[in-house]
């Protein structure tokens, strides 16, 4: 996987020095702005006019053991909901200008055709005690996710933001970033949309069987996905990968896309330098997977909706960076004198 442009990333810095700010003054703010460069290879960079999310749902026989707070029938009412516009991802990316997409991979109901164009399946298997889909399935959902990033990409999208909806999908996300990290599931479970301590002991039981099952597959990527997954999450690891393979940045929600982008670097090494961490959710394996992928949130705000909202929430100071390194006044232009002139 190519990286973004190392010669236009060194421009950036360059321009970053002769601004009319004393050096490094701005922080994360000008190494963002420095990628963000790199990414669309030029310099300066130009303001994002088209960031998509897309929202990935699907339902996971998981949920049958009592793993999260929501009946599996929510899974459904809010993709209808995401549809129509009345989700927090929707009041989010308005306000952020991105467009949302909610896509049913896996949903245990109808869905209008438009959404459901991908669909592999009717939720997907129940991980501790069998596979989530077949490999025919992982390879259809995988395909999905790339075809989807690449019709999101020829329609103009300038970055991507990979979204979940699934009751009970923090579960098998926690079991992939435990397999493919050897953390022991009591170092990894959250509380997920926010089980009592009764529902957490369930949950960790079924992620201990479940990671039984994976270790096994942990060094091979279908393998593991197939064992311990769902078709929404294979098919956001394609649609992560593909989109670095396009050159295109996204931008990563929670637990449940890092989960997927753990498994998206493996099937596109090199993946993750085209990604930033949108936030850090209260859910410990997503820290887990943070580290993992060595990737710095920018926001910490106790967020753990998923739906794309902390990427989404992150989304607008990306394009503030980039403002600075686009439309600030060097030293030269605005007639200030720099602390050499001053000496």
């Amino acid at each position: 996987m190519s990286p973004p442009d190392r010669e236009v990333l060194e421009q950036a810095r360059a321009r970053q020095s002769i601004l009319t700010k004393p050096a490094e003054s701005l922080g994360r703010l000008e190494t963002l702005a420095c990628w963000a460069s790199a990414c669309q290879g030029q310099c300066p960079p130009h303001p994002l006019t088209q960031p998509r999310v897309v929202v990935f749902a699907g339902d996971h026989g998981i949920a049958r053991s009592g793993v999260s707070a929501y009946p599996a029938e929510v899974t459904a009412q809010m993709v209808a909901n995401i549809a129509s516009g009345g989700a927090a991802v929707n009041a989010l990316a308005a306000t952020a200008g991105a467009g949302v997409r909610v896509v049913d991979l896996a949903v245990d109901a109808d869905t209008p055709p438009e959404v459901s164009v991908h669909k592999v399946r009717r939720s997907s298997g129940a991980i501790d005690v069998e596979d989530a889909l077949t490999r025919e399935q992982t390879l259809q959902a995988i395909a999905a996710g790339r075809a989807i990033a690449d019709d999101e990409i020829d329609s103009g999208a300038d970055l991507l933001i990979a979204g979940d909806m699934g009751i009970g999908n923090t579960t098998p996300a926690t079991v992939l970033i435990a397999a493919i990290t050897d953390t022991e599931p009591v170092a990894a479970v959250g509380r997920g949309t926010g089980i009592d301590d009764a529902g957490w002991i369930r949950k960790t039981a079924a992620i201990r069987d479940a990671m039984r099952r994976a270790r096994p597959h942990a060094r091979d990527t279908v393998a593991l996905l197939a064992t311990a997954s769902g078709a929404d999450i294979a098919a956001m690891s394609g649609f992560l990968a593909q989109a670095s393979a396009r050159r295109t940045p996204v931008i990563l929600d929670g637990v449940v896309v890092t989960a997927a982008a753990m498994v998206a670097e493996e099937l596109a090494h090199g993946a993750r330098e085209w990604w930033l961490a949108g936030h850090r959710s209260t859910e410990p394996a997503h820290t887990i997977a943070l580290k993992h992928l060595q990737l710095d949130p920018l926001l910490e705000f106790d967020m753990r909706l998923g739906e794309g909202s902390g990427a989404v929430t992150a989304l607008p100071i990306l394009q503030a960076a980039i403002g600075t390194l686009a439309n600030m006044a060097t030293f030269t232009e605005a007639g200030v004198a720099t602390g050499t002139d001053a000496d």
